[in-house]
């Protein structure tokens, strides 16, 4: 294994630990330990991906990836103490692919680290072009159009809506799409499907209030209506 992680840390003590963990498990690791040096470790090498803790001095992690996402499609894991639904809401609609709160156990960031990398390399399985509710969705061109329009999703958003439409009508459980989209079964938290459905629900639907195309089946979990 000789994938190339940028940590971007603030804490001494945590990057440390978090990067003898990392290079344990085989990755190549680089640091940064504030936004504006992440950006310039990000910008004078190649990375495959970045775990980017929120808060930051000089540039906060938000910022950070937001200004990543402007120049690249790397996977980017944001860290943070803060658990609440809307921080998970903020890092998911900036671009980031999945969000470990601290404090966080060694091996459950690895995983979360290589089922992120896993994603990236993965082809996707499905060539045509999706029709399902008015929208017209491209594997392998990565691009989603709504009435002649170009919607602007992110990664993780466009594999959740591409694995809903590959079987409209099935009925997904959060804990499926964990696994499908996020790529692990038990680490997965299931605020994140709740978080990218709520976001790309406001892109995609007419009234996100009144879906009509990304339904919710009570108690089970989410289906894509094909009409």
């Amino acid at each position: 294994m000789d994938e190339r992680v940028l940590l971007v840390e603030d804490d001494a003590s945590i990057r440390e630990v978090t990067t003898l963990g990392l290079e344990r498990a085989g990755f190549h690791v680089t640091t940064a330990a504030n936004g504006r040096e992440a950006l310039e470790r990000f910008r004078s090498g190649t990375h495959d991906l970045v775990v980017l803790d929120v808060m930051l001095p000089e540039l906060d992690g938000y910022e950070v990836c937001r200004e990543i996402r402007r120049e690249s499609r790397v996977p980017i894991l944001m860290l943070s103490a803060k658990a609440d639904t809307v921080d998970v809401v903020v890092g998911l609609e900036l671009g980031a692919d999945d969000y470990v709160t601290k404090p966080f156990e060694l091996p459950e960031l690895v995983a979360r680290v290589r089922a992120a990398l896993r994603r990236a390399a993965a082809d996707v399985a499905v060539a045509d072009v999706l029709t399902v509710g008015g929208l017209e969705i491209d594997p392998a061109g990565f691009r989603v159009r709504k009435d002649g329009q170009d919607v602007a999703l992110t990664a993780t958003e466009f594999r959740l809506l591409l694995e809903l439409a590959s079987r409209p009508r099935q009925v997904f459980t959060r804990e499926l799409l964990l696994e499908r989209v996020w790529n692990y079964e038990y680490l997965g938290d299931s605020r994140l499907v709740d978080a990218a459905v709520q976001r790309l629900r406001a892109k995609i639907e007419d009234d996100p209030k009144e879906p009509r195309i990304l339904l919710t089946v009570r108690g089970v979990g989410y289906r894509v209506e094909a009409g």
